[in-house]
């Protein structure tokens, strides 16, 4: 018999192959998160840096929505203590502060996805949902404002007016708007999602594992600090790369017309 969702949620954790899957898991509440289950997926992400095996990490979600952002009830007495569960130590999933994220992470959304699940897309790689999803950035219909990363990202993500449209205003919109100004890049039928965002996990699993932290390391040093700060580290990381049995397995395999078994070295 399956263990019962504590009342307060959790994230579970399977390594499967080279994939760590991170699932939200509170569906009578919409997974809506409180500390317990934001300490839960910090750990998680943790996990997936710590794990040499674990090569791309996968969030997905258990129940009709993905997430309805925070349970603010219980998320009240640690706001008000000035506290947040995201210690400066670990990998914060928001990509916030804490020390940086170097696996890709690929999400799969489904339902409502509110508040801080948009930005857990944002702060992550690829987003994969399905045809019910549906998205909003409500925090001002609350009389707050994004404060977890969507005023950094979405404009970059989306474009300064598609962002805007939607931060500024609260309005819900559906999946068809979310490919079209490129939160998510995938839509496929509801229920299929997790399945997706499990193939185009394991396609990038299956990629040299150096090389493919060192592509995103990259693209995320050009984000956040310009094209120039990160063209001046091409050539060394090149060069670190070209040294690598990952590099030299990658050139045998193409001569001898196989598929490549990286080991990440």
């Amino acid at each position: 018999m399956a263990e019962p969702t504590p009342v307060e949620g959790r994230v579970t954790v399977e390594q499967r192959g080279h994939l760590l899957m991170m699932g939200i898991d509170r569906p009578l509440k919409r997974n809506a998160f409180g500390p317990e289950m934001l300490r839960s997926l910090v750990a998680a992400f943790d996990l997936l840096e710590d794990t040499a095996e674990a090569r791309v990490g996968v969030v997905f979600a258990e129940g009709p929505h993905f997430t309805a952002g925070l349970d603010l009830m219980a998320m009240a007495p640690v706001f008000a203590a000035g506290e947040m569960p995201m210690p400066p130590a670990s990998v914060h999933p928001w990509d916030l502060g804490g020390r940086p994220r170097t696996k890709p992470v690929v999400v799969a959304v489904q339902g409502l996805c509110l508040t801080l699940g948009i930005e857990l897309i944002l702060a992550t790689d690829v987003a994969v949902a399905a045809a019910d999803a549906r998205f909003a950035q409500i925090e001002v219909k609350r009389g707050i404002f994004p404060f977890g990363g969507a005023t950094l990202r979405f404009h970059q993500r989306c474009g300064w007016g598609n962002a805007m449209r939607w931060i500024l205003s609260g309005d819900e919109f559906d999946v068809v708007e979310a490919l079209r100004i490129g939160l998510v890049q995938e839509v496929v039928a509801a229920g299929q999602q997790k399945e997706r965002a499990v193939a185009i996990a394991t396609s990038i699993a299956q990629q040299a594992p150096l090389a493919v932290r060192a592509t995103l390391a990259s693209a995320k040093q050009a984000r956040d600090f310009g094209p120039l700060a990160a063209a001046r580290d091409l050539d060394a990381t090149l060069t670190r790369l070209v040294g690598s049995e990952d590099a030299a397995e990658g050139m045998t395999s193409f001569l001898e017309r196989r598929t490549a078994n990286f080991a990440g070295k």
